[in-house]
């Protein structure tokens, strides 16, 4: 593992590892200066998330309002709301493959909302969380966390070929591919890609390039470049096009996603996550 470093602020003890192996993991602790309320949207990856300061995490996501000692969301997460006081929280991002060769599940069963780390994994959740706390150092953490991730993981289940290769142009593009000419590409019938594509990574091909374009029209709002222009390059057919998205997977519309995305922990969080390994050969994706 490489770490990537560490910083401390009046209001947050942040630190990041350098990604690797289809996973990107960074660290932050409240120093006890307001808590942590991030609105967050749907991103290219699967979302892990354990809070191991014995407070938990308030939760408001299609499921409801919950609190919980860890989650993870999946590609087709609905916009939600998550908060606490004092919380102190390792946070990884796998790429899809890396996804679905550790969970167990298909991603597609992870559906809209956070599953519960305990539904999934138990007591070794639970145990994970307890010896997080145990630890001093972020380098601790994250390499018991890659221990973690590295137990449960099962190299032989991975995705079709086929279903990589077609995100990996998803990737590529930035979102802006046909899913018939994705089909093609890979040799497969438009049905089967759908129903593989699916399985194995959580979202349609359609649905997975839409999230994929958003992210990328995202970046360029938090630029601070105007909508339009945002649209035209991101593919989108005109601005109006560009609101229906932003407002369907962060449930904001481009202004306020520019002006409320990023209070305290959420800027660190946005800068530290920036591109992130997406398969086991080190490309990368957005």
């Amino acid at each position: 593992m490489n770490f990537g470093g560490t910083g401390t602020d009046s209001q947050w003890d942040f630190a990041a590892a350098a990604p690797a192996d289809g996973a990107a993991m960074i660290g932050y602790r409240d120093l006890g200066t307001g808590g942590m309320d991030l609105r967050v949207a749907g991103t290219a990856a699967v979302t892990l998330v354990v809070e191991f300061g014995g407070r938990g995490l308030s939760i408001e996501d299609a499921a409801g309002p919950r609190r919980l000692g860890g989650f993870i969301a999946g590609l087709g997460m609905d916009a939600m709301r998550v908060g606490g006081d004092g919380v102190q929280c390792v946070e990884v991002r796998l790429s899809p493959a890396r996804a679905y060769s550790v969970l167990g599940i298909s991603p597609r069963e992870l559906g809209r909302e956070v599953v519960d780390l305990e539904d999934l994994w138990g007591g070794r959740a639970l145990l994970l969380r307890e010896e997080l706390a145990a630890r001093d150092s972020w380098r601790e953490r994250f390499a018991l966390t890659e221990t973690f991730l590295a137990q449960r993981d099962r190299p032989l289940r991975t995705p079709d070929p086929e279903v990589l290769a077609g995100w990996a142009r998803i990737l590529g593009s930035g979102g802006q591919v046909r899913v018939g000419t994705l089909a093609e590409s890979v040799g497969w019938s438009y049905k089967r890609l759908w129903g593989r594509f699916e399985s194995q990574i959580g979202l349609t091909p359609k649905r997975a390039a839409m999230l994929v374009r958003f992210r990328a029209a995202v970046d360029g709002l938090l630029a601070g470049r105007a909508a339009a222009d945002v649209a035209a390059t991101c593919g989108y057919v005109d601005q109006a096009h560009l609101c229906r998205d932003v407002s369907m997977f962060a449930d904001r519309t481009p202004g306020s996603l520019a002006v409320d995305y990023l209070p305290a922990i959420a800027e660190q969080r946005y800068r530290a996550w920036g591109r992130f390994v997406q398969d086991r050969a080190g490309a990368l994706g957005p």
